[in-house]
This record gives C-alpha cells, sequence and structure tokens, in this order.
C-alpha cells in the first residue's frame, strides 16, 4: 500500500461568475522510500496539488477524489485537528516562497525550536529541554548547510537571503521526523552550489532514513539526478507517469517530449547555436479551457479525436493519456521488460 495515493483529484475554484477545474482528475501516488518528481509548466496546478494534499483549500472551493489517502486514512474524511496532527509529524512541507512562510515577527531560532515536537526531548526540567532544544535546532541548521549559525539565529526573515530562509524552511519540515517531505520547488533561486547541496540533502535523507519524497520543481536536471518516478501536469491534468529514465528514454505524451527537448543538457548531438525547442502557443487561462485534451490546440499530433479526453492508458508501471502515443505502447512494454 503507498503511503499517499491520489486518485482522479479534481478542485473547483470559484471565479465568482463559474467554477472552474483548475485540476481535473489528477493520479499520481508516493511509495514508502520513493522520490517522485511532479513536472510542469508555472501554472499547471503543482502547487495546488500540494496545497489539496496538506489541506489548505479555501472552503468555498470544491475538490472531490476517488481516493486522497495517507497509508489507507482517506484525508478528506478527516477533521481539521487529525489532519493537523498528521502534517504535525508524518508529512512535513517545504513551500516555495520561505520569507512569506516564516513569521515575520519572530526570530529564526525561536521558529525553529518551537517546531521541534516534544515526544523528541528528554523528559527532565524546563532548562534542560530549553538547552536540548537549542541543540536539536544547531545541528538541524548545521545538516542544511547552514555553518554559521550564530550570525542568523537571531534575525528575522527579512534579514536574511533567500536560500538561508529555504534551508530555515528544510530544517523546520524535517526536524519532526517524518515519512513523506514534499518538497515545492525547494531549490529555487539558488545559486547552482547551494542548489546542488540540497539536493545532495535531500537524496541522502531518502537513502539513510528511507524518507519518501514529493519533489515538485520544473527543473528537470535536478529531478533527472535524484528522483526514481516522475509525474507530468499540464494544465492541470496528468498527462503522463513512469520511471525517470523510462520518460527520458521513451517518452510516449507530446507534452513530457517538448519538455525534455526544450532541456539542452538531455540533447546529446544538438549542434551549437541551435535554437530552443518549444510547443507553440501558451498555456491556457482557467477561464478559457479547451474541450478534451488541454493539450490539444498547442499538440503537433492532435487530430479530431482530441475533443474528447483520453483516457489513461497503463503499460506495467507507464501510464499516459493520449489518444495518439508517440511510440507503440507494446514497443515501450518490451523496453521496460529489458
Amino acid at each position: 500500500m503507498p503511503l499517499l495515493d491520489v486518485k482522479n483529484l479534481t478542485v473547483e475554484i470559484d471565479t465568482g461568475s463559474v467554477f472552474v477545474k483548475a485540476l481535473d482528475k489528477v493520479s499520481l501516488t508516493v511509495e514508502t522510500g520513493e522520490i517522485r518528481a511532479l513536472v510542469g509548466e508555472s501554472g499547471s496546478g503543482k502547487s495546488l496539488i500540494v496545497r489539496a494534499i496538506i489541506g489548505a483549500i479555501p472552503d468555498h472551493w470544491i475538490i472531490t477524489a476517488d481516493r486522497l489517502t495517507w497509508k489507507g486514512q482517506n484525508l478528506l474524511g478527516m477533521s481539521n485537528e487529525q489532519r493537523r496532527i498528521i502534517m504535525r509529524r508524518e508529512i512535513a512541507v517545504v513551500f516555495q516562497d520561505p520569507t512569506s512562510s516564516l513569521d515575520p515577527s519572530a526570530t529564526l531560532i525561536s521558529q525553529l525550536e518551537e517546531s521541534i515536537p516534544e515526544e523528541l526531548l528528554d523528559k527532565g526540567m524546563f532548562w534542560h529541554r530549553n538547552k536540548q532544544r537549542r541543540q536539536i535546532a544547531v545541528g538541524l541548521m548545521h545538516k542544511v548547510g547552514i555553518k554559521n549559525h550564530e550570525a542568523c539565529m537571531q534575525r528575522y526573515p527579512h534579514e536574511i537571503a533567500a536560500d538561508i530562509a529555504q534551508k530555515f524552511m528544510i530544517a523546520m519540515a524535517l526536524v519532526s521526523e517524518p515519512e513523506l517531505l514534499i518538497a515545492d520547488d525547494p531549490t529555487r533561486s539558488m545559486e547552482s552550489t547551494t542548489k546542488n547541496q540540497i539536493l545532495r540533502l535531500l537524496s541522502g535523507l531518502n537513502e539513510t532514513r528511507k524518507l519518501a519524497i514529493l519533489f515538485v520543481s520544473h527543473d528537470l536536471l535536478a529531478i533527472s539526478s535524484m528522483a526514481h518516478t516522475m509525474t507530468v501536469l499540464y494544465c492541470g491534468q496528468t498527462v503522463e507517469s513512469g520511471k525517470v529514465k523510462h520518460l527520458h528514454r521513451r517518452p510516449l505524451h507530446p507534452y513530457t517530449k517538448a519538455l525534455l527537448d526544450s532541456a539542452p543538457s538531455f540533447q546529446i548531438n544538438l549542434p551549437p547555436k541551435s535554437h530552443l525547442v518549444a510547443l507553440p502557443g501558451t498555456i491556457p487561462t482557467l477561464k478559457h479551457l479547451p474541450i478534451g485534451c488541454r493539450l490539444g490546440p498547442r499538440c503537433p499530433n492532435a487530430r479530431k479525436e482530441c475533443v474528447k479526453v483520453p483516457e489513461q492508458k497503463m503499460v506495467h508501471q507507464h501510464s499516459y493519456s493520449c489518444h495518439f502515443p508517440l511510440h507503440s505502447p507494446v514497443d515501450d512494454d518490451l523496453e521496460n521488460k529489458q
């Protein structure tokens, strides 16, 4: 049984005059010890999936799903208190913008110490517990790459660089020793050295603690270096999902291929000064969504059958939603077995 199981998740947003489906039957799973990447353009709904999982959807929005479970427990059927208990100890989240996620009126060290669960502290006098909190907090800061911890402990979020604030967010997420870490673009705006350090940290935690990670990003290089599986999202619909190496080698959906082709690092024989590959057009707005397959107006393989929503098809552990896949699923089946 997977840790996180999302099946046909749909989120409808109230625009004032009509409800629009920002997410339309999105499906993904995260197994114990798995790093799953969630990939897509900006505006494709990646962060909205994260908010649906953690229960941060406004009450006036409509959220439905065949399954939205954590270790077999129905998240949609839980009370807010039950959901908070799970988010407190078992699922941790690192958000895109660390500065807006931290409390602007509290110092960084006080926020980090406050996030340490009581269960992790030894029983004893309060001054012993306070000392232990400080030791745990300093150890976490060193683990996430904040070596000069004294220079930023008493600072407020607006007084530090964005990458240091992001490292504090990661430390606060790891302090409860969760089973699943949801990292929503955690390396955005980081320099390459710092980004590689964070990626190595997450990969190391996955290997040593079997920490499951849902890595939300559009950085294909970062994903290819650490993720085991990948789910590709376009305009609120999942278009393809499978092992990273299979999707890189033989994508079935035109959008997945376009994403990979847009990254020069994945094209071995790319001549110098070549034009970057890009699909024509732009991602549609929620109020003007195409009928059927949402990629249709931009898809180079679109035909009249694409006005119908394609069903999800599965070839072993490789799923896709396309009327006209780029390769024969039978051939892909044979390759996956090799």
